[in-house]
Parts: structure tokens; C-alpha cells; sequence
């Protein structure tokens, strides 16, 4: 193809991905990467992944994503916060980790539930 720089190509896609955090929660993984444009403004990609499973056992991952953008950087941070604050106001500021628990116990794959095995049980 005439006028492809593939180096320049390799550079910008090179540069489109600045930061990436994962976040594993239970089941689930957030992904907060940090992406810049062609022009090089940077922007947040929120992305929620998890494993299910078809009926035969085979699993895929479903995943869920936000793009935030620095202009909605403070408002988003605000709502944010505001949720947050306003459960632990609620709720107190307990660890839901029963949440994560009942979901592991209640999995299920081709059909039949499996528990969760503490290996370090094996060793006495």
C-alpha cells in the first residue's frame, strides 16, 4: 500500500495503551485502562469481566465496558463517591464478601454444583 508506514502505525498503537490495573472482586475482574486517541488525549476504559458457563460446561467471559472521558472525569468522581458514601451510610462499612461466597458455592458447571476446596485442609 502506497503512503503505509507501518513503524508509524506500530508507534501509535503502541501508545493507545498508557496504564492498565486489574482488579479481581469474587467472580468478577474490573479493568481500568488508560488509553489515548490519535491525538493523544487520554482517556479511562471501565471494564467488568466474568465467567459464565454454556450448558455443556464450556465458559466464556461476559464483559461490560465504560469509556470516561477527562472532561467527565469530576462528575463521574462525585457520583461515584456520593454512592458509595451514602451505602456505607446505610449499610455501615462492613466487607460484603458473603455476596462473593454465595455466588462461588452456587456455580454450577455442566450441570453439576462443585464446592470450593481449601488445600491446605490436605496437609493435616
Amino acid at each position: 500500500m502506497e503512503g503505509f508506514d507501518k513503524n508509524a502505525d506500530f508507534e501509535r498503537n503502541d501508545k493507545e495503551e498508557i496504564f492498565s490495573k486489574a482488579v479481581r472482586a469474587g467472580k468478577r475482574t474490573y479493568f481500568f485502562d488508560v488509553k489515548a486517541t490519535r491525538k493523544n488525549d487520554y482517556y479511562l476504559t471501565l471494564t467488568e469481566s466474568k465467567k459464565r458457563f454454556e450448558d455443556d460446561g464450556r465458559f466464556f467471559f461476559e464483559k461490560h465496558k465504560i469509556f470516561l472521558y477527562k472532561e467527565d472525569f469530576d462528575k463521574f468522581s462525585e457520583g461515584l463517591e456520593e454512592a458509595i458514601a451514602f451505602i456505607k451510610e446505610i449499610q455501615g462499612n462492613e466487607e460484603s464478601t458473603n455476596v462473593y461466597k454465595e455466588e462461588e458455592e452456587v456455580e454450577q458447571v455442566a450441570g453439576t454444583p462443585y464446592s470450593n476446596i481449601d488445600f491446605e485442609d490436605l496437609h493435616k
